[in-house]
């Protein structure tokens, strides 16, 4: 089975990268990111049997496009810091950046904190590097080992965008925002092609993208494109070396629950997004704040070939969507794109939350119950689109 096979009779299943993780995993790569003392080999030992179930549980799901469930990861862009030379930790300035979001909502957010407003733990002070091969080299080992037996459609693998990695840390080093960026990007580039070249699709994690905006209150919309547009060039300019269609984009707004009504609406951002060098696109269609959205492709052309990857489950919420919903989702997107350039997919992730005592907002028992929602109005969508 391939992905190009497989489009033309059925509407094919994913997500977006993070899935749930043990507790005791967890516990175990906190005290990783926090320096506190741990077992290294009982990390392993049980990033190895996370790996090996969560491929097993999407499988089991009826998600066609799987990946590892980003379980040795910390989060999808703190662990770039283990990998990347000329940076050091640093202590945080106190409180939270001021954003769109918790300046419009400030009893909501009460101490300012949501996602992307946290003051930066790490500093870029030389030049960046890429020094994590026998990481990125365990973690791909570790999925082939966890894929044997098991044929899925295809595989992914998430990768942080060089405008997220950037924004982790502040820039001591370089002359400039743009030459920072620029370095970090050739230096994650080595990170994407070891994946491609694995056998892997690569998975480009880029919320930045869409958050910039809600992120820098300062900004307007013109400013926040012209930012877009270079930050697009120089993702390019990293993947210029990989074929198009073995790169996913994933792009959303982060915060979880919360009013988002500073989220950048996707019209204005349609049109940069479809000049990244990838073969699919993900984003967020599934909240209450982004589902009308699929009306911009009545009048956004889609390039021959490439895949839309909407949310039809979300992040953003724990009630467990309909597969009838689901599949009306999805009906709409192929009435306006076509049939086999859609594929059901979910808004964002779904980890475990990184800290003591603060369980996740939507806890594993639910998230398993949105994939077989997923799965089921999938194959409701298709029941529709291939009588």
């Amino acid at each position: 089975m391939t992905i190009a096979s497989e489009r033309q009779r059925r509407i094919l299943t994913t997500h977006t990268g993070s899935l749930p993780r043990p507790d005791a995993l967890s516990e175990l790569l906190l005290c990783k990111l926090l320096g506190e003392s741990f077992s290294p080999a009982d990390l392993s030992r049980q990033t190895d049997a996370a790996v090996n179930a969560i491929v097993a549980r999407q499988i089991e799901c009826g998600v066609d496009v799987i990946n590892d469930g980003e379980q040795s990861k910390a989060s999808f862009q703190i662990y770039a810091t283990e990998r990347l030379g000329g940076i050091e930790p640093i202590e945080p300035d106190a409180g939270y950046f001021r954003t769109r979001e918790n300046m419009a909502f400030p009893t909501f957010y009460r101490d300012g904190a949501h996602s992307g407003s946290q003051r930066q733990r790490w500093a870029c002070t030389g030049p960046i590097q890429y020094t994590g091969t026998a990481i990125l080299d365990e973690d791909l080992a570790r999925l082939k080992a966890a894929l044997e037996g098991r044929s899925p459609v295809d595989v992914f693998v998430p990768s942080v965008s060089p405008s997220s990695c950037a924004g982790l840390m502040k820039n001591h080093f370089y002359a400039n925002d743009d030459d920072h960026v620029a370095a970090v990007a050739e230096a994650l580039r080595v990170e994407y092609e070891a994946i491609v070249a694995a056998g892997f699709m690569l998975q480009i994690d880029d919320p930045r993208l869409a958050m910039h905006y809600m992120l820098s209150p300062e900004e307007s919309i013109e400013d926040a494109r012209r930012w877009a547009a270079s930050r697009i060039e120089i993702l390019n300019h990293a993947l210029r070396n990989i074929p198009p269609e073995r790169v996913r984009h994933h792009t959303c707004y982060g915060i979880n629950m919360g009013p988002r009504t500073s989220d950048m609406e996707m019209k204005y951002l349609v049109d940069l997004i479809l000049t990244i060098r990838a073969g699919f696109y993900s984003f967020e269609a599934a909240n209450p704040r982004h589902e009308h959205e699929w009306r911009l492709w009545q009048s956004v052309k889609l390039p021959a070939g490439k895949m839309l990857l909407p949310g039809v489950i979300t992040h953003a919420s724990a009630i467990v969507e309909h597969p009838e919903l689901v599949a009306e989702r999805l009906i709409r997107f192929a009435s306006v794109v076509g049939r086999d350039q859609v594929m059901a997919s979910s808004d964002c992730g779904f980890a475990s939350t990184l800290a003591r005592g603060v369980r996740p907002e939507i806890e594993p028992e639910i998230v398993w119950a949105k994939f077989a929602s997923l799965a089921e109005g999938a194959r409701l969508a298709t029941a529709a689109l291939w009588p």
